[in-house]
């Protein structure tokens, strides 16, 4: 007897001890079932019918709120831009606007400036905050990102000022001069030099209003369009020519050299103004009895080069125009492909310049699969490399180029022994640069 009882208060206590277990795996089980999560923090009955579904394919961020300011459910994109934390709407002012909402009924909606989550650079999202009335006891919150909007707009801004500023400049001077050409009626000489610079100025306004034209297209035209093979020899012979005047002023050297025969695949129109913007902003920022050099040569593709249908060939071209100018401060290197930047305003209103150039140097480089990075050292000179996709096939890496100038490109290996230093113009470059880890096509 003693043993039965025995046995009987062991399968009691067992039995205790699983029904305790079970109870407790079921409250676990149900807790679990209400923590929040990031598609339904209750269950979906809670919502009117068909609201599920439309809250699914709005790209706004939606996020839906009971009485006690619980959320029932968000949308991914609104844990994204940090509004739900720990089933809780984070953000004080849309929470306030959620309790009016509820109290009275009405629509409200307000923009507001929140902080990024994970930034410490004190960067702000703009964001568009509407809250409405969603049946008796739910309230809808719909919020819609404006950073980008509002940075587009400021961009546009800032073009619009940019644009009417360099336009009255020239205007006014026009005016001006008109003014004076009538006073001096008797006076000969005095006309004679009101006209010139009258000229100048209608000239400074021409180039503007060309180069506002010529950003347009490259921006919203697809060059690839009227793509063709070019041959680099012949933009680098278009782009000295159009700069020959004024470096002949200055008594600057252009020097052409690199690997020949090479190509590229695009608009010619446009490459030839790019690599043309290049070389005059060489000759215009470098001091007289200077040099220029343009060089081109062949290099891998990035990420180990293969077949692109777009352009024929995996392979790039980089040609690079190095001057020895004033160069480029640090501050302001960043800076130079925006549109209207100067680095030096005084010495850009002397020569002509509109502040354009380098922005239509990038748009036509990207526009083509392709891209401009500069190296610069104050006092020291620039290097701009202009790096695009290759035309045709893959040619022989190892070719020499026939009647040009080695200048280590087409054979880096080759020493310069016995060649003097007007059989290599770069060379005199590498002589007073340090060296530096930009992609140079001199030796």
């Amino acid at each position: 007897m003693n043993v039965d009882a025995a046995v009987a208060a062991v399968a009691a206590i067992a039995g205790l001890c699983t029904g305790v277990f079970a109870m407790l795996a079921f409250r676990w089980s149900e807790r679990d079932q209400a923590k929040p999560t990031r598609t339904s923090l209750h269950t979906d009955t809670e919502l009117p019918p068909g609201v599920d579904t439309v809250l699914s394919v709005l790209r706004s961020s939606a996020v839906v709120l009971d009485e006690a300011d619980a959320v029932v459910k968000a949308s991914s994109a609104a844990y994204a831009l940090g509004l739900v934390r720990g089933g809780k709407l984070a953000v004080e002012p849309m929470l306030q606007m959620a309790r009016d909402t509820r109290r009275d009924g009405e629509i409200r909606q307000v923009e507001l400036d929140l902080p990024r989550r994970g930034t410490g650079r004190g960067e702000a999202l703009a964001v568009s905050a509407r809250v409405a009335p969603l049946g008796s006891r739910l309230v809808l919150l719909l919020v819609e990102d404006l950073t980008e909007a509002r940075r587009i707009e400021a961009v546009r801004r800032d073009f619009v000022a940019n644009v009417s500023h360099e336009l009255k400049t020239p205007v006014g001077a026009l005016s001006l001069l008109s003014e004076a050409v009538m006073d001096a009626s008797d006076d000969p000489e005095a006309v004679t030099r009101f006209a010139g610079r009258m000229q100048n100025e209608a000239t400074r306004l021409t180039n503007l209003v060309q180069e506002l034209i010529d950003l347009s297209r490259v921006q919203n035209d697809d060059p690839l369009e009227d793509a063709e093979p070019v041959p680099v020899d012949v933009l680098v012979a278009e782009a000295i020519d159009r700069c020959r005047h004024q470096a002949g002023a200055k008594q600057i050297t252009m020097a052409a050299g690199g690997t020949a025969d090479l190509s590229v695949w695009g608009n010619r129109g446009q490459l030839a103004a790019a690599l043309g913007n290049l070389v005059e902003n060489a000759v215009n920022y470098s001091p007289a009895r200077t040099r220029v050099g343009i060089a081109g040569r062949r290099v891998p593709a990035p990420g180990g080069g293969g077949t692109s249908q777009a352009f024929g060939t995996g392979g790039m071209i980089e040609i690079a125009v190095t001057d020895q100018g004033i160069g480029i401060s640090e501050k302001d290197r960043d800076r130079i492909f925006e549109r209207f930047y100067r680095v030096d305003p005084a010495r850009s209103r002397a020569t002509g310049g509109t502040g354009l150039g380098l922005a239509i140097v990038k748009h036509v480089a990207a526009s083509h699969g392709g891209e401009v990075t500069v190296w610069s050292a104050e006092g020291q000179g620039s290097t701009f490399t202009l790096r695009l996709p290759e035309a045709g096939a893959v040619r022989d890496r190892g070719r020499p180029a026939a009647g040009r100038s080695a200048e280590g490109l087409d054979d880096e290996d080759r020493p310069y022994e016995g060649r003097t230093d007007e059989d290599r113009p770069y060379e005199t470059f590498n002589d007073q640069l340090p060296a530096h880890p930009a992609p140079e096509v001199l030796p």
